[in-house]
């Protein structure tokens, strides 16, 4: 009797996708899986019965972590909105001074880790930093003779939080704009419409997915967040989470408040889709031109160079001149050879997780090619939702399962072999790997994927007829056409992984400490100018990917020329 391949169960179903393109199919519900486990595990514990848990913390803190978490949200998505989408729009369609400066400029503060900038303006906001101490001696105020904003508070961190985070709007809405069809601008310019017009009513509309995915990005961030939140005392979901697990050891409460955090997370994606209903946007015009710039002039120029100028000066250039003032002048007393083994760390971690992702990324990639089914459409999917997770919840899906397995590991070891084996999983690299994997693939899964559609089918056709099997295509073939996209797919993931906070401070091995831990350490310790040399240490790595990734968008554009710049 002839079965529908349809009615077999999902195992039997990519056996069969198995049998007829290799084992692309199976491999790719392999990664799948095991970049969903952590998820799966949280979501797992939300069923979880803690009643006596959740009415202490319903009681005392979980008011006050949603109201700052939504607070938080809120405010950080309305700052990068303003700042990105104006900046984008008006270095890509409008003449000032400095503007070409300001295209690469923007993205600066994406080399910043937000708790960075956290340290650096608490030690020059602070009542005894400089700022205040030089109020006081100029005016001579007494402490209680003046009021200035407190830095350590939802507001101080909403601000600073927008500033390092904007460049993800920037980013997106800039490459919209870059994508704009010279046809629609001009129709509207025929209608009357001058540039602010045109920015509102036709710029803005076709750019809305860029825009929101840009905002969404920075919101995943501002939820991921620890080090300036909890330096700030200002109590998150995901402060609450690692207070609730090493602080009173309960993880059903802990993966419970991950769940939570996860589904907020999830709303939010859900309430976007919703919002944009079934508008597309679509450019109709397949011929492109240099986009018509406007050229300021009077005191328009000079607005638009403060717009620009500001969220680079204070995103980027005072944190950055401070972090080097406090090294120089402070910095941290393990500066030299002791100081190596933190490089050394971060390095090696970041370049393992690095490489993992692209290696995973070109396979999923790949595998979509062979077999473009709903099977491994839905395993893509799923590899790639992990960097809308926070990284806090990801450690505790990571350490849930992981440590059950090494629970089973130890008493089979022990018992079979008599070897008293410590922790094989928890606390080591490998479940940091781990967690850097199941964040950031989506981020180089999206850049080696876009690289790979451009390579057409006809040379996997020609190299198929000279014998080539599959994985001899990807290797002869795709490798070397798609070198400077996985080169570029790995910078990001580096970076990345340098900056990640949340998921190293818990799952890091015993005295096992990198960059970002060390500068986590010393200014949670209110040793902020000691704090300065690894997180300066930190922007310095990311300063370079962020001018190449700025230079690769500019000439992204059909028709783009550098004649002039």
């Amino acid at each position: 009797m002839a079965v529908s391949a349809h009615s077999l169960p999902l195992f039997a179903r990519m056996a069969l996708a198995a049998r007829r393109t290799g084992l692309w199919p199976l491999m790719m519900a392999v990664i799948a899986l095991f970049v969903a486990l952590p998820v799966l595990t949280v979501l797992g514990h939300v069923f979880v019965p803690a009643p006596e848990i959740w009415s202490h913390l319903a009681s005392t803190v979980l008011p006050r972590y949603l109201f700052n978490t939504a607070g938080l949200a809120v405010g950080v998505a309305a700052g990068v909105l303003v700042m990105g989408v104006g900046t984008a729009w008006l270095v890509v369609m409008c003449r000032f001074p400095g503007q070409r400066i300001f295209e690469w400029a923007l993205l600066l503060p994406l080399a910043v880790p937000t708790y960075v900038i956290a340290y650096a303006y608490t030690d020059f906001l602070q009542f005894s930093g400089p700022l205040q101490t030089l109020l006081r001696d100029t005016f001579g105020w007494a402490a209680g003779d003046y009021w200035f904003p407190p830095v350590r508070s939802l507001g101080g961190a909403i601000v600073l939080l927008s500033l390092v985070l904007y460049p993800y709007v920037y980013l997106l809405t800039r490459a919209a704009f870059l994508e704009q069809s010279v046809c629609v601008l001009e129709v509207g310019r025929t209608l009357g419409r001058g540039p602010w017009k045109l920015f509102g009513t036709i710029a803005v509309p076709l750019a809305r997915p860029a825009i929101a995915g840009g905002a969404a990005l920075a919101l995943m961030e501002t939820l991921n967040e620890f080090g300036a939140v909890q330096f700030f005392a200002v109590d998150t979901f995901t402060t609450g989470i690692y207070r609730t697990w090493f602080g009173l050891g309960e993880r059903t409460a802990a993966a419970q408040l991950a769940g939570v955090l996860l589904l907020f997370v999830l709303v939010l994606l859900l309430l976007e889709r919703v919002s944009r209903g079934k508008a597309q946007f679509f450019h109709t015009s397949s011929r492109y031109r240099e986009l018509p710039q406007y050229e300021l002039t009077g005191l328009r120029r000079w607005l638009a160079v403060l717009g620009c100028g500001l969220p680079v000066v204070l995103g980027f250039l005072v944190p950055a001149m401070l972090l080097l003032e406090m090294s120089l002048t402070a910095g941290d007393q393990q500066f030299g050879w002791s100081f190596l083994p933190y490089v050394f760390n971060s390095i090696s971690l970041s370049t393992i997780a690095a490489l993992a992702a692209v290696g995973l990324a070109v396979l999923l990639s790949y595998g979509v090619r062979l077999a473009p089914s709903p099977l491994t459409q839905a395993a893509v999917r799923v590899s790639a939702m992990g960097y809308a997770i926070p990284g806090a919840v990801i450690a505790v899906g990571i350490l849930i399962p992981l440590g059950w397995m090494d629970q089973q590991l130890y008493a089979l070891l022990r018992g079979e072999f008599g070897w008293n084996v410590g922790l094989l999983l928890t606390g080591t690299g490998f479940a940091l790997v781990y967690a850097y994997l199941v964040r950031f693939l989506a981020v180089s899964y999206n850049a080696v994927q876009a690289s790979l559609t451009k390579v057409t089918p006809s040379m996997d056709a020609a190299s198929r007829t000279l014998g080539k099997t599959a994985g001899g295509t990807l290797r002869r073939v795709h490798a070397p056409i798609m070198r400077g996209s996985l080169l570029g797919a790995g910078i990001l993931v580096f970076v990345d992984v340098m900056k990640e906070l949340p998921a190293t401070i818990i799952l890091r091995p015993f005295d096992f400490t990198t960059l970002a831990v060390r500068s986590y350490e010393l200014a949670s310790d209110e040793r902020l100018s000691q704090s300065s040399t690894a997180s300066l240490a930190i922007v310095l790595v990311g300063i370079v990917p962020v001018i190449l990734l700025s230079r690769a968008m500019r000439r992204s554009r059909p028709g783009y020329s550098d004649a002039g710049g």
